[in-house]
């Protein structure tokens, strides 16, 4: 077998095909983006739709760069990102560990299973009055509101990769004589991780979706408040300028996440 520096002839071939298909890929992701942007700024400047309501990709730029001139753009992102954020980590962190002691103990499962899917099934906005009460207007009242869309996707998600774990091999450690927690190490949790990745980039979604729903109801800044007050006072522009803004940073979270999965998680077809 022909070796080409440190692989094999075969391998190279195959790393080759994988470089070319990314290629491929990323070609076809940026391009359909480039038309759709096109065709968009094309039938706004021909007035085949109207640009006051759907705006054009132009407009969207001269509104992003004045909110920059003005020294608001990046104080609108930097409050809505913390919020996303700080909410995101709390219910990857809190769900996860609360789905464990759900694994952990079948007794307490039982018992609380049934209040989780009711949670999981309830309009979280429908608690907006409570939780400004609860939290008064600020930051708080929209970093719960993240946590509560993304914990209980957190614990159902994590709560049924831990109890598909392979009974066999659990089986297998039990008669070696390892304890439930040494089972937990060496097998539950390793064999969770890619349902883990698979929970964090649905949480991505859930995360803004949380803290935008936050600042619909309580904020005085964020790109959800720009959003509200841009519809209030019809600057349509703005609102598509702050939804865009709002699809680049959950795309840029997203590809985070992505790079995190390479890391830690070992695909046999790479």
């Amino acid at each position: 077998m022909k070796r080409q520096g440190n692989f094999s002839r075969e391998h190279a071939l195959f790393l080759k095909k994988y470089k070319q298909n990314t290629a491929v890929v990323w070609s076809f992701r940026i391009g359909i983006l480039i038309v759709l942007f096109g065709v968009w700024e094309l039938f706004a400047s021909l007035n085949w739709v109207n640009p006051f309501i759907t705006s054009s990709p132009s407009r969207i730029a001269k509104t992003v760069y004045s909110l920059y001139q003005d020294g608001s753009l990046f104080y609108h992102i930097g409050i809505t990102l913390s919020e996303t954020l700080l909410g995101f980590l709390i219910a990857v962190v809190g769900g996860t560990a609360i789905a464990l002691a759900l694994w952990w103990s079948d007794t307490l499962r039982k018992i609380l299973e049934p209040y989780i899917v009711v949670l999981n099934a309830l309009p979280k906005i429908a608690l907006g009055p409570l939780i400004i009460i609860w939290f008064g207007t600020g930051t708080k009242a929209i970093v719960f509101m993240t946590v509560l869309v993304g914990i209980i996707v957190t614990i159902l998600h994590m709560l049924s990769a831990f109890i598909a774990t392979d009974g066999n091999k659990m089986l297998l450690l039990r008669s070696m004589g390892a304890s439930k927690v040494q089972i937990l190490q060496k097998l539950v949790i390793p064999a969770a991780l890619p349902s883990f990745i698979a929970m964090l980039k649905v949480n991505v979604g859930m995360a803004w979706i949380g803290s935008i729903m936050g600042e619909y109801i309580v904020s005085k800044a964020g790109l959800g408040y720009l959003i509200v007050y841009g519809g209030q006072v019809f600057k349509l522009d703005l609102v598509m300028s702050a939804t865009c803004i709002l699809c680049l940073l959950a795309a840029l979270m997203y590809f985070l996440v992505v790079l995190l999965e390479k890391t830690i998680v070992k695909n046999p077809n790479r």
